[in-house]
């Protein structure tokens, strides 16, 4: 298949797609529409940025449009399961363009607001649910969603909700599907945990392998810069200066260390704000808009909301933290050099994230080369005993940084263990135990001794008698 022209689409399917200028289809567009409209079921794996919801949508809105039947309250005969808000917002928002001139009702479902204007909505009917797995087992067992009527089931980045820890909520779900049902199943990975699910959810299903994991990061021009926790900062801000930075995603560990980054971006006069799962939903939206429409220069993100940002045009994406999971690494590069475009992907690793950036390099099956003006690191040592952190060694790990500048230049200090750590003030061994002879703190009035209660007094009697 070359064109959309070439399918067998109804007619108001093919108008909205040439009112978008869709004309050839992306390679998972063309191995599974044509078994998806088949009634095949799928499993297929693809990275992120490659039409995929075009993939499974188009095929479902062929079906429910040709039946062109009301919908049914509660009822919904299309369920879409995604692992985040914003996916299924996004998700929503490509049925309701490729299926404006359909008859076709659609109702979003996820938590983070209210549930009376979904609940309403199911009440009126609707033909597609797309939904989060959290707030659809809510509203099931609410008795305000039944699944007896359901002709297609959609899994949609089965990898994520894993990571996300929802398989327990999924086999409850799962367990509630009509045995006869149509069942695509999309990942951008295939580890054995998600071909276990596939097996248990398909029924002789066309696999589609577009681009393997291990490969989706060939567009993307990545580097490492390896610099200590304190000068990370520095860099970032002299990286976001720099020419052809147009909108960069940069990613943190934690919640608190989003919230923290954004603002001290803000403080140094960048546009910048911070999405993840601690935000409102309104929040997060509204951040996702801001950025979209460039009016935020950098989001400031956590690994949760990382399969949400699905912009276009993203130039740069930041490792500020090197992920814990290896396959986070390539879900967060994969939010630039999206749909074919280049992308620059940046992670800044210290000491403590070397066995991690391995396990990355690992994983994607080459070494991510070093940024320009950084010097091979030396061997981390292994051994406790061989670990010596003066201030001569905490000096000779400095890398020279950006102009010729160390990164601790900015203001940053080299971090080393918070005990043992070998500086002296002239009263220590080196060795973090206090010398002979002298205070372990130095300068500290010494706590007053408690005296001693009386052989044979009670504690009442030793009151009475001070009284």
């Amino acid at each position: 298949m070359k064109t959309f022209a070439e399918l067998e689409l109804i007619a108001p399917l093919q108008r909205a797609l040439a009112e978008e200028n869709y004309v050839t289809p992306t390679p998972i567009q063309a191995q599974t529409v044509p078994p998806a409209i088949a009634g095949r079921d799928i499993l297929g794996s693809a990275q992120t940025g490659t039409g995929k919801t075009a993939a499974f949508a188009l095929p479902i809105l062929n079906r429910l449009g040709k039946q062109n039947r009301k919908a049914v309250p509660n009822r919904p005969n299309a369920l879409i399961l995604a692992p985040t808000r914003e996916l299924a917002i996004q998700i929503g928002e490509s049925f309701a363009t490729y299926g404006r001139h359909l008859r076709l009702r659609q109702a979003l479902v996820y938590g983070g607001v209210g549930q009376g204007n979904q609940v309403r909505m199911l009440s009126r009917g609707a033909h597609i649910l797309v939904a989060t797995p959290g707030r659809l087992l809510d509203l099931m067992n609410q008795g305000h969603i039944q699944l007896d009527q359901l002709e297609v089931f959609v899994l949609d980045e089965a990898d994520r909700m894993l990571d996300m820890g929802f398989l327990p909520d999924l086999k409850r779900i799962i367990k509630q599907l009509p045995q006869n049902r149509q069942s695509l199943f999309f990942s951008a990975t295939l580890p054995p945990k998600i071909t276990e699910l596939s097996e248990s959810l398909l029924q002789d299903p066309v696999t589609v392998n577009v681009t393997p994991e291990t490969r989706s990061v060939d567009l993307i021009d990545q580097r490492v810069v390896f610099v200590e926790r304190g000068a990370k900062q520095g860099y970032l801000r002299d990286l976001l200066t720099g020419e052809g930075v147009d909108r960069a995603v940069v990613f943190t560990r934690t919640k608190r260390g989003a919230n923290t980054l954004a603002e001290q971006l803000e403080r140094s006069g960048f546009r910048a704000t911070a999405i993840h799962g601690n935000k409102s939903q309104g929040a997060r939206q509204k951040a996702l808009d801001a950025f979209r429409r460039k009016h935020v220069q950098v989001l400031v993100a956590t690994d949760v909301a990382a399969r949400g940002i699905d912009v276009d045009g993203v130039t740069h994406v930041v490792n500020f933290d090197i992920p814990d999971e290896p396959e986070s690494y390539v879900h967060r590069i994969g939010r630039t050099g999206r749909a074919g475009a280049s992308g620059m992907a940046v992670s800044f690793c210290s000491s403590s994230e070397r066995r991690e950036l391995r396990a990355i390099e690992q994983l994607i099956g080459q070494k991510i080369p070093l940024a320009a003006n950084q010097p091979e690191p030396p061997p981390r040592e292994e051994h406790p005993a061989s670990k010596s952190y003066g201030h001569k060694a905490a000096a000779s790990n400095r890398r020279p940084g950006p102009r010729g500048r160390s990164p601790y230049s900015g203001g940053g200090k080299p971090s080393g263990p918070r005990s043992g750590s070998g500086h002296s003030n002239g009263s220590g061994s080196g060795n973090g135990k206090p010398a002979a002879g002298s205070t372990a703190s130095a300068g500290r009035p010494s706590r007053p001794k408690a005296k001693r209660r009386p052989k044979g007094m009670a504690p009442r009697q030793r009151a009475a008698k001070q009284d």
